[in-house]
């Protein structure tokens, strides 16, 4: 007789049982915005019997296991793995075979109750000032001797390690670059990029341009801590006194390891399960960085949480210079066949939509989700799910359902 296998091993505690035990299993009635009840429904439903989802059967050893079915929300802890997989594996048919740099423009602390007003639309500045002051400086000869072409990825994070606001842009940049006339590739060295200096004062400089530019053209509305158009120009300008710390380093690993190596930032969310340690009458503990924790009440938790909640349809990873959608046909051609790749680079931004996610996984991380956990024979296979498998949603932990 078959044995009736467990669900496959999860974390102790989820986000989702925080959620569940703060908001109830119906995140409709809440009163939160239209995106952040979308994240928490779908995170409250994922991989539930509430999706549907399929029997894992074991056709050499018997074993069985119920698979619900995934949410997809790009906020959920659980639905990351296999979308960074595929965005990695894309990206890797069009990594330049050079030295690449890592930077991270932030937005000021100044700016941040701004940006919670207007969160697509200084996302947006936030993003677009990063990338173009990589390329203008790129552009401009002082820095080696020609003016010449990068390529830029660019990737927006929200928080802290701690669960505050903090939006700051990530991105990788390749060192060297393609000269304008696409004839030459213009080397350079593998220790420098720009001077972080210069970097910060023209960030600053296209940044707060940009948000005054959007209050005259009335896209902007003011926070309550800046109540008219004098008390902005006020603020912008102890900005533009400040010294703007723009973050700089190479990544390790070669020109093959830059989007691995940008994969844990691309699909990244506020926090993930592994990180949780625990949820009781203290509230709820989870690691910052190392071997430190941060313990915040649960209703406070789900705040913070739901407060990374990015708008609809907003654009968080962007690809700029080179690798714009624009010149993926034309100059990372030429900057691929100068450097001695491939002349014809993939056009489709997306895998196939038949490529199973199973082999996806297999190809770019080895883990292999056809193996039976059981008898570690490669022989899972998928069959409609009966109805006794048809499990409620998880409940809260015990400790908290008490």
């Amino acid at each position: 007789m078959p044995c009736l296998g467990t669900a496959p091993r999860r974390p102790r505690l989820e986000v989702a049982d925080i959620l569940r035990a703060e908001l109830g299993d119906d995140a409709e009635r809440q009163r939160l915005g239209a995106d952040q009840r979308a994240a928490a429904r779908d995170i409250l439903r994922c991989r539930t019997a509430r999706l549907g989802g399929h029997l894992e059967i074991c056709s050499h050893c018997g074993f069985e296991r119920p698979a619900y079915n995934s949410c997809r929300n790009r906020h959920c802890p659980k639905c990351q793995a296999v979308a960074s997989a595929r965005w990695v594996e894309t990206r890797m048919r069009r990594v330049l075979p050079t030295h690449h740099f890592h930077v991270v423009f932030t937005l000021p602390a100044e700016l941040h109750d701004l940006a919670r007003r207007n969160r697509a639309l200084v996302f947006d500045l936030l993003l677009r000032a990063a990338a173009e002051t990589l390329l203008d400086l790129a552009r401009d000869p002082r820095w080696l001797g020609e003016p010449a072409q990068l390529g830029v990825t660019t990737v927006l994070h929200t928080w802290t390690r701690e669960l505050r606001f903090h939006p700051h842009a990530h991105c990788i940049v390749t060192g060297s670059r393609l000269s304008l006339d696409q004839q030459r590739w213009v080397p350079a060295p593998a220790d420098f990029l720009f001077p972080v200096r210069v970097l910060g004062a023209l960030f600053r400089g296209k940044l707060l341009d940009a948000i005054a530019r959007a209050r005259r053209q009335s896209q902007l509305l003011l926070p309550a801590s800046t109540p008219d158009d004098r008390a902005l120009r006020r603020r912008l300008d102890r900005l533009y006194r400040q010294s703007w710390v723009v973050y700089a380093k190479r990544p390790f690993g070669g020109p093959e390891q830059v989007y691995r190596y940008l994969g844990r930032y691309t699909h990244r969310i506020a926090i993930s399960n592994a990180r949780l340690i625990a949820h009781d009458k203290r509230g709820v503990t989870f690691r910052t960085r190392g071997a430190l924790t941060a313990t915040l009440p649960r209703g406070q938790f789900v705040r913070r949480f739901l407060d990374h909640v990015l708008p609809s349809g907003f654009v968080k990873i962007r690809h700029s210079g080179l690798l714009a959608s624009g010149n993926v046909g034309s100059r990372l051609e030429s900057a691929r066949h100068l450097l001695g790749g491939p002349t014809k680079l993939p056009t489709e931004a997306t895998p196939a939509p038949d490529d199973d996610f199973r082999d996806v996984m297999l190809r770019t991380t080895g883990l292999d989700l056809r193996e039976c956990p059981a008898c570690r024979q490669r022989s899972l296979e998928r069959r409609p799910l009966p109805a006794r498998a048809l499990a409620p949603a998880r409940a809260p932990p015990a400790e908290v359902a008490a």
